[in-house]
């Protein structure tokens, strides 16, 4: 791509110079020459073609006009990329309570426990609960009180792999997940206890969690491997 200067240089020249001097020569003295822009010369180079009559003035015109209109054009467009980019509306961040979800959990009933963690359903699932120490595939969308999601499993596309019960998880995970039932989602709301004692630094462009914040877990235990469900 050629750089703004050697684009610019035809455009803002003058009649006088493009037929002008290089090195004192000019090209009235020396009819017959026309001076052509190089990329590679700060200046013009004079090359042997056609004279400067009225017909090549014309030409060299047209071409000017037409090298403004397509930088011009070119400059429009650009311009109007940067726009559109800057106004682009921030990217929806996937997750497992959307706007309807929201408005029914108002109405579902807030459950504590001894520890003080409380939780919503916002689906009961049908399978088993998991014993345990066992292994557990979960989906998870991490968040602090004002709802910004400092972590997620879906934006990671996988599930995450643990053993419940075992202490691999913060604690307030840990006892909400084992209540639940293969094919349901809760909503835990953790008290800082039972949260992060040193706090967390998250992921550029993510809210950090100060030392025993409380936070908000959106969970869904998706399977229990090792753990078949008779169907029978």
């Amino acid at each position: 791509m050629a750089s703004p200067s050697s684009l610019l240089l035809p455009i803002g020249a003058s009649r006088k110079s493009l037929c002008g001097t290089h090195q004192g020569v000019s090209c009235d003295k020396f009819r017959g020459l026309v001076p052509r822009c190089s990329n590679l010369e700060a200046g013009l180079r004079v090359s042997r073609t056609i004279g400067c009559d009225s017909k090549t003035k014309l030409s060299l015109m047209k071409r000017r006009d037409m090298i403004g209109f397509v930088f011009g054009a070119s400059t429009l467009l650009l311009g109007s990329y940067d726009a559109n980019g800057a106004g682009l509306p921030q990217e929806e961040k996937p997750k497992l309570c959307d706007e309807n979800c929201e408005k029914e959990l108002e109405n579902v009933p807030m459950m504590t426990t001894e520890s003080g963690l409380q939780y919503k359903d916002i689906k009961v699932g049908t399978g088993p609960s998991p014993p345990i120490g066992f292994q557990v595939a979960a989906n998870y969308v991490a968040m602090v009180p004002s709802g910004q999601i400092f972590d997620s499993s879906l934006e990671k596309g996988l599930p995450y792999l643990f053993r419940v019960g075992s202490g691999q998880v913060i604690k307030g995970l840990d006892e909400g997940i084992l209540t639940m039932k293969v094919g349901g989602k809760r909503r835990l709301y953790i008290p800082g206890p039972l949260a992060f004692p040193k706090g967390l630094i998250s992921a550029p462009g993510r809210p950090r969690v100060p030392p025993s914040s409380p936070v908000v877990f959106d969970v869904s235990l998706e399977y229990i491997p090792g753990l078949e469900i008779d169907e029978d």
